[in-house]
Formats: C-alpha cells, structure tokens, sequence
C-alpha cells in the first residue's frame, strides 16, 4: 500500500491506495489523520501499517484517482538524517570536488558509513513545493535518494528524497558539510510512503532523475538501488546506535545519480525523481 496525505473538504486526510483503488481512511477512523498516526496505531496493536489500514478500508470513502494528483507532504519527521558515499559514484563525485579527496575514499572502504544530520521539519517541503539553493553558493545538485521511513528507530516503510546540496561549499572544506546540507528548504520527501511489502527488496529499485530547465531536459539518469555499497539495515543500525532517535524520522540512503561537474542548478529548474514502487517527486528550485 502507498500512503498520501491530501487536503479534502477543507482539512488534512490519509490516504490509502491500494490494488482495488484510493481510500480515504480519516473517514474511517479521525484518529488516522497522519500517517505517524498509523505507525503508532500499528506498534500499539504489534501489527503492520498495512494491517491496520486493512482494518478500516470497508468503512473508509472511496476516491478518485485525481485525489492523490496533488498530494501534501506525506510524512512530517522529526528529523531528517542522510547518509553518504554509499555508492560508488558518490564516492568518486565527492573526491572530484573536494579539497581532500583521500577522506572520501576511506568513507566508501570502511566499515562504518557517513550519518549525517540532514533536516528539521521546517526545512522539509513536499511534493510541488520548491527546493533551495543557497544564495551564497555557485554549485548546487540535487541528490535523489531512496528514503527509509522509522518510527521509534524501526522501519515501517520507504518513501524518495531528495537531499539537496551545496557541492561548491562542501568541495572548499569537508568541515563545511552542515552548511552545505542544512540550510531552508534543503531537503524534499514524497510523493507518498510506501509500505515494506509494497517496496518488496529496497535493494532492487530503479531511481531516475530528470532536471529541466524552460522545458528542455538538461540531465537524466537512472540507476538501482541494487548498487549501494551498504544495505539499509546497516544504515539504520549506525543512526540508532547510541543515538536517542524520535517517534518519526527518515533516514535518506545516499545517491548514485550525480550530474556532470559543470552542471549548477539555477531558480525555477523543475527536478523530478522517480523511484520504483514509491512514486514520482517533483519540486521547482528557488534561492534562499
């Protein structure tokens, strides 16, 4: 099941799709207004998000397909994290531009990986809403990425981010990595969440990217996740190690998809990420 929060009659709602179609499950159950709702209803009851869904679907409104057309941002974490140099180019794109190119290296081969803190709830959009670049940098990618959502530090679905970052601001100095990853609209996730049986192996999904820029495509990729060097699980251990997690967050899986270095975001680029079994995100760019 693939879980969106929309706006109908006036008010927040989650909402199911499922193989038989779209349904409203607030209308079911007001006590399912969010989907943090549902993932605690579902470790109250030791049940899955997807059982608990079930529970409620032959009372729920059913909807039509143009009700998830426009879809809010589907989960409001806590906190954002990231992790880093988990695949190969990752890896390569970070020694290109930075002024200390071994460290990276070292990242890729070792045992532990890169956790990085990456957002606040204030500093992450939704779907159609714009992302920022910052107004003090000159090189400025988007990095799509494969999103794994926890609540109380276990994963109870996926959904795609997009980890926005300052590639010139990071290349001057390792140490200026917050800066060039936490900054006001640095980070976007939906459209939806997607359930663990829905995804089936998050290590077997194909991720595309496309950036526009006046209605003529400037770069397109694709990629699987099958090419990142860590596995979620490890990824997830490392953030909850010795690491007091709250209720709701995301931890976002790092980036294969990595433009050419002469390639800068500018306002109004449109980015949009596909990734299989999860859905498609898209967000304009503004300067912040």
């Amino acid at each position: 099941m693939r879980y969106y929060t929309v706006r109908r009659d006036g008010e927040q709602r989650l909402v199911v799709e499922n193989e038989n179609g779209i349904f409203d499950l607030t209308s079911a159950c007001e006590d399912l207004g969010r989907f943090k709702d549902l993932a605690r209803a579902a470790v109250i009851s030791e049940s899955s998000v997807d059982e608990i869904a079930d529970r409620h679907l032959d009372a729920a409104d059913e909807l039509d397909p143009a009700a998830i057309e426009s879809p809010r941002q589907p989960v409001v974490p806590d906190e954002v994290w990231a992790a880093g140099v988990t695949y190969r180019i990752s890896e390569e794109a970070r020694e290109a531009e930075s002024s200390m190119p071994e460290m990276y290296l070292n990242v890729y081969d070792s045992e532990r990986p890169e956790i990085f803190f990456k957002a606040t709830p204030n500093r992450t959009v939704g779907p159609d809403e714009d992302v920022g670049v910052r107004e003090d940098s000159d090189w400025d990618v988007p990095e799509p990425e494969l999103g794994v959502v926890l609540y109380r530090g276990e994963p109870v679905g996926y959904t795609i981010g997009n980890d926005m970052s300052s590639r010139g601001i990071e290349g001057e100095n390792p140490l200026y990595l917050p800066q060039a990853k936490v900054y006001d609209r640095c980070c976007s996730v939906g459209p939806a969440v997607a359930s663990p049986s829905t995804i089936g192996d998050p290590h077997d999904l194909e991720m595309t990217i496309d950036i526009s820029r006046d209605g003529e495509t400037l770069f397109r990729d694709s990629t699987s996740t099958g090419e990142m060097d860590r596995t979620c699980e490890e990824l997830v251990s490392y953030y909850t190690r010795h690491n007091s997690v709250p209720d709701l967050a995301i931890l976002l899986t790092g980036t294969a998809l990595v433009p050419d270095d002469e390639f800068s975001l500018e306002p109004d680029d449109k980015i949009t990420i596909d990734v299989e079994n999860i859905g498609q995100l898209r967000n304009d760019v503004r300067t912040v």
